[in-house]
């Protein structure tokens, strides 16, 4: 399968990270059903898939509204990931999405651009040999606002010293599209897993 990108000299790539440079959302589900089940904590899949992009804690946080729970945040994240890099050696990059790195490194700069934490983004980089790709990397440390709003792409854009109207992102959530959107870059939505078979 060819990911078709839209028309356009574009000056950098901004990717987010899981399930669009890596096929790693079925492992995140994975490890938030173990972290989470110690809780006694339901995270239903399409729910999970439905909030692609949001940061760790939101999810926690909203979680625990949701269910009239009180899991301590810091530390059910922490769990989670941990979890998380035990099944690292599963995964695998999209090869659709490394087609265009490849084409372009060297070429134009790239950012990755992630609701997941700095240290969860250069592990699964690190994993599939692809780290050392990208000028820089805007994790959920970074920003006050998560996707939708733009602030993250907005932050990659200014750090690479591109307009944000000549940056691509690629991305595989709605959440991540409309944060490209408002902030008025073009985008190229990557396919799941499933829609990919």
């Amino acid at each position: 399968m060819k990911l078709p990108l839209p028309a356009g000299d574009f000056q950098a790539y901004l990717f987010d990270c899981d399930g669009t440079i890596v096929d790693s959302m079925p492992l995140h589900y994975i490890a938030w059903k173990t972290a989470l089940g110690e809780w006694n904590c339901p995270f239903p899949e399409d729910l999970f898939y439905s909030w692609g992009g949001k940061p760790v804690d939101e999810i926690i946080s909203t979680l625990n509204q949701m269910n009239g729970l009180n899991m301590p945040v810091e530390e059910v994240g922490v769990r989670k990931e941990g979890l998380y890099f035990d099944l690292l050696a599963e995964l695998k990059a999209i090869p659709e999405v490394v087609e265009h790195i490849d084409a372009q490194y060297g070429h134009i700069p790239f950012a990755v651009v992630s609701g997941g934490r700095r240290n969860s983004v250069v592990r699964s980089l690190t994993t599939v040999g692809l780290l050392d790709r990208f000028e820089t990397i805007v994790g959920a440390e970074d920003y006050v606002l998560s996707k939708p709003a733009p602030d993250a792409f907005l932050l990659a854009a200014e750090r690479l010293d591109v307009a944000p109207a000549n940056c691509l992102v690629f991305e595989d959530t709605d959440l991540g599209i409309q944060a490209a959107t408002a902030g008025r870059m073009l985008s190229v939505r990557v396919p799941s897993q499933m829609e990919r078979r």
